[in-house]
């Protein structure tokens, strides 16, 4: 199963570590824990990660903003900004950014999750990314889509919910349920998130 690469920037190690843990527990694989914007630097430059954590403050020369500004520009990689900065200046900073996400700390485990889900749905609006190709997407499986699952699979990537699909497609939430199932099945994952996560890869 392909996983999704996570980095975390962050330069309080017992948050790091608190942060890594809960991650990992939801599916996902840390690449990497950076202190530092050059620590952050080194890591880019050696792996490249699906989405980034990332602090405002760090260590040493360089901040969050400049990562930001790195993988806005360089890498085209989603980050979700984690910092305890909430004034109106800094997030109008972090806004010019366009982050995936803002989640301020101290943050609770349960809004990672869904955190991380709508990470990747706005980095395709943020990138310009576009949904693949029925082929494009079959050619990366082992066991191809049906048309009518490739339809569902792209109104997840819009992110509709399942009775937006089902009205859309003219069928019941039911059987939107089960195209998902087996959509699930064949790209080997177990959540939209991740769905959306193979599409951008596809």
């Amino acid at each position: 199963m392909t996983k999704t690469n996570i980095l975390i920037v962050e330069d309080e190690a017992a948050i790091a570590q608190d942060l890594k843990d809960i991650i990992q527990i939801e599916g996902y694989t840390v690449i990497g824990i950076a202190y530092s914007y050059a620590k952050a630097v080194e890591i880019l430059a050696a792996k490249k990660p699906d989405l980034v954590f990332l602090d405002i403050s760090l260590r040493g020369n360089g901040s969050g903003l400049d990562v930001a500004k790195l993988l806005n520009t360089k890498y085209k990689i989603p980050f979700i900004f984690l910092t305890s900065f909430s004034d109106q200046e800094t997030i109008k900073e972090v806004v010019s950014l366009n982050p995936c996400g803002y989640l301020i700390k101290p943050f609770k485990e349960k809004d990672l999750a869904p955190a991380i889900a709508l990470a990747f749905v706005t980095a395709k609006k943020n990138f310009g990314e576009a949904f693949p190709t029925e082929e494009a997407i079959n050619d990366s499986l082992m066991k191809a889509l049906s048309p009518q699952e490739y339809l569902v699979f792209k109104n997840i990537w819009k992110g509709k919910s399942n009775a937006e699909i089902a009205e859309e497609l003219f069928v019941s939430v039911n059987t939107i349920k089960t195209h998902i199932t087996k959509l699930y099945a064949k790209l080997d994952v177990n959540s939209r998130s991740k769905a959306i996560n193979k599409a951008l890869k596809a």
